[in-house]
């Protein structure tokens, strides 16, 4: 069995396991204890809605050490296969035996509610049986359709309850286990030694002990199919991806299951077909809609060499690929990872509910007890303190605690995905709630990211195509988006741009290579200074290129400064409007950019973001970034690029531009798939629609708990009452956090 372990952000492991058999926050908090304890564990996260435990330890632990722990918990486990794509939260078996046995229940639990309850509500009722079969046959049918509930669809509690009981860590399964049981027993007491039970005690509760199983199994099945479509987000990711394949091999033409495709294998792809996996063009052209990916409206054409991606869509033209990533490894298997374990995560809210859920389960039975005792005490009989003690233990069964905060970060970042929005951290959620300050790169997030060249001012001694030439050649191994408008003015030219060598990237600086034996420099001002090189002959010229938003740069030659070039990056179409959202939001909005300071100016005045720190290298963001928190605020960096990482990483909440280079991706804790300013908006709102959710369920989950058990000790709520209730309690709460299926438009 694969371990599905891979490395940890401590330089550790980190191995998923599928817990089963998990109901409440009690087995929540043991279960993370169980693995706590293991030797080289460093921590483990357990999340209710997913059933999934997330393990961090040291690289020598097995995963089996891991599964043998839950288990001595009183659970079972398995360690999901290390090539199988993420999928939703309930996807294991348990659901389908789940159905079966809450059916039979209620199919048994029907007629054991007419023997009883029908005579109590319906005096001709109550005539008729007392007439027909009597009342002691009565409760003879009543026992056996009880017994045949209890140990059969109810199994499942007496099972997982009482040896929770036996360790010493009673859950929700132990409630109920303990609760039927008494009625069960008692029941029994009466009808086959009536002497032992005092003469005004002798009533039997089959109907409760049968009817709280039918409802707490009811309550369960519908609850599991609440969570099943609080995941449905990742299902609809993975089913965009189409189920089969047309490759070429040995020469001929042959439909696969995409499951089988290989890295390398040949594909062919006709118009108006999805693309079965990541690869890249080999024959063929065509436009493609990438729309699911990036939200760009428009299909974007494809030539020989360009990449493609698994789960888009063919346009007119028929395309051959080469499979690049398949299985786990594609594009959207990634996504939904990132969504998965967003969704398995635990938000520093949660530390408060699960320090109170600990004690409980083990509160409530205490209370139990002293109901019990306080009823005889008080002369009520035995059968009217086991009634209320009964009711005590139903109602106050803590599924609904430990479902308050798990399925609304399951529905909300599920949303999220379907929205363009990746939370790859699901504390992030809780964080971005609190953001007070948006600081925002410009380029790439801000514009475009593809700047044009608009200017080239060459010294004297130097031709501008020369200077060209040399710049492109320096800037041929530059990702950045300047480099590549060089490069493009180069080739629009059709100029013969030589091989360069000892390529330097210098960040927050500029670049340096030698080309042709000679050394070429390209950067900023600063840039320039710092190497000795004198600026002011082209003052003006960089002052009206900076006034019109255009970022003015160097270029040096063998320590001669050759040229001022400048570039121009357009605003995206949708940045002034998402502006205006986040403003709108009572957000403060700041930019922090390595570009010229006239131009920062320029592009930050029309757009209204008064605050702009312009001029400064990787570090200089950080320390942007911690002016920003002074007084307390919570500040969210917005970037794209390498050099925006570290200011992602100190940053209270890092949000990264989709498009962007892999490290701003890592360091960031939100990714915005579609490269669009507005899903910083559409992220916060979901945040606090996401906390705001949460802490309804919360206060629905402690304040039912905090009203009904004292009703329910004082006599007040019958036990099957308490079933109905406690299961609706569980309902509520997932159909709450389901609403935020909504959030966000």
């Amino acid at each position: 069995m694969s371990t599905h372990a891979h490395q940890g952000p401590t330089g550790g492991a980190t191995t998923a396991l599928q817990v089963e058999g998990m109901t409440c926050a009690s087995c929540v908090g043991r279960v993370e204890r169980a693995l706590a304890r293991v030797p080289g564990v460093d921590g483990a996260v357990v999340n209710l809605a997913t059933s999934r435990a997330t393990v961090h330890h040291a690289g020598g632990v097995d995963a089996a050490a891991l599964r043998a722990a839950v288990e001595r918990a009183g659970y079972a486990a398995h360690v999901p296969p290390a090539d199988a794509a993420p999928h939703g939260a309930h996807e294991h078996g348990e659901d389908g035996s789940l159905k079966r046995d809450t059916i039979i229940a209620l199919i048994l639990a029907l007629p054991l509610l007419l023997l009883e309850m029908g005579g109590h509500l319906i005096p001709a009722w109550h005539h008729v049986i007392e007439t027909t079969i009597g009342m002691a046959a009565s409760w003879w049918v009543q026992a056996a359709l009880a017994t045949a509930l209890l140990f059969g669809p109810g199994l499942r509690f007496h099972r997982a309850g009482w040896p929770a009981l036996l360790r010493g860590a009673p859950e929700m399964n132990s409630l109920v286990a303990l609760g039927t049981s008494a009625a069960w027993v008692f029941s029994v007491v009466v009808l086959l030694a009536p002497g032992l039970v005092p003469a005004e005690s002798r009533f039997v509760y089959f109907e409760a002990a049968g009817v709280i199983v039918a409802l707490v199994l009811l309550g369960r099945w519908l609850e599991a199919r609440s969570r099943g479509q609080a995941s449905q987000a990742i299902h609809r990711l993975m089913e965009l991806a189409p189920a089969v394949a047309r490759v070429e091999r040995d020469g001929t033409e042959t439909e696969i299951p995409a499951a089988a495709l290989r890295v390398g294998d040949v594909l062919l792809v006709r118009p108006g077909e999805r693309i079965p996996t990541d690869a890249l063009v080999l024959d063929g052209a065509s436009h493609v809609e990438e729309a699911m990916i990036t939200g760009e409206p428009l299909p974007v054409p494809k030539l020989a060499g360009d990449a493609v991606t698994g789960g888009t869509v063919n346009g007119a033209g028929a395309l051959r690929l080469r499979a690049t990533a398949v299985g786990a490894g594609t594009t959207l298997a990634r996504i939904a990872r990132m969504v998965e374990e967003a969704q398995g995560s635990k938000l520093p809210i949660q530390a408060a509910v699960d320090r109170i859920t600990l004690w409980f389960v083990p509160a409530v039975m205490a209370l139990a007890v002293l109901t019990f005792a306080g009823w005889l005490l008080a002369g009520g009989g035995v059968a009217q303190a086991l009634v209320a003690a009964v009711a005590v233990l139903i109602i106050a069964c803590p599924c609904a605690m430990g479902l308050a905060t798990p399925v609304s970060i399951m529905v909300g970042t599920g949303r999220a995905a379907e929205l363009g929005v990746l939370f790859r951290r699901g504390a992030a959620l809780e964080a971005l709630r609190g953001v007070q300050v948006v600081a925002m790169d410009k380029t790439g997030t801000l514009t475009e990211g593809r700047p044009a060249l608009t200017d080239l001012h060459p010294a004297e001694g130097f031709a501008a195509d020369e200077v060209l030439a040399l710049a492109a050649a320096a800037e041929a191994r530059s990702e950045h988006p300047i480099a590549h408008a060089i490069r493009e003015a180069a080739r629009t030219r059709g100029l013969d741009v030589p091989a360069a060598q000892d390529f330097e990237a210098l960040p927050g600086g500029g670049v340096r290579a030698t080309v042709g034996g000679r050394r070429v420099e390209l950067g900023a001002d600063r840039f320039m200074t710092s190497l000795g090189l004198d600026v002011a002959a082209f003052a003006a010229m960089a002052a009206a290129a900076g006034q019109a938003a255009r970022t003015p740069l160097y270029a040096a030659v063998g320590g001669r400064l050759a040229a001022l070039l400048a570039v121009a990056d357009p605003l995206r179409a949708t940045t002034p409007g998402a502006v205006v959202a986040l403003r709108g939001m009572g957000l403060s909005l700041a930019m922090v950019t390595g570009d010229n300071r006239r131009t920062a100016e320029a592009v930050a005045g029309p757009l209204g973001i008064a605050e702009v720190v312009a001029e400064v290298r990787p570090e200089g963001k950080v320390e942007a970034v911690r002016r920003l928190r002074q007084g307390g605020r919570s500040v969210a960096f917005v970037g794209d690029g390498i050099n925006d990482a570290p200011a992602l990483a100190a940053a209270d909440v890092g949000i990264a531009v989709g498009g962007g280079t892999d490290i701003a991706v890592e360091a960031a804790e939100v990714v915005l798939m579609r490269g669009d300013l507005h899903g910083v908006a559409t992220a916060v709102t979901l945040s606090r629609a996401t906390i705001r959710n949460i802490r309804q369920n919360l206060g629905w989950a402690f304040g039912y708990n905090a009203l009904l058990i004292p009703v329910a000790a004082l006599g007040l709520l019958s036990p099957m009452l308490a079933a109905a209730a406690m299961a609706l309690s569980s309902v509520c709460v997932v159909g709450n956090a389901l609403r935020l299926r909504r959030a966000g438009t």
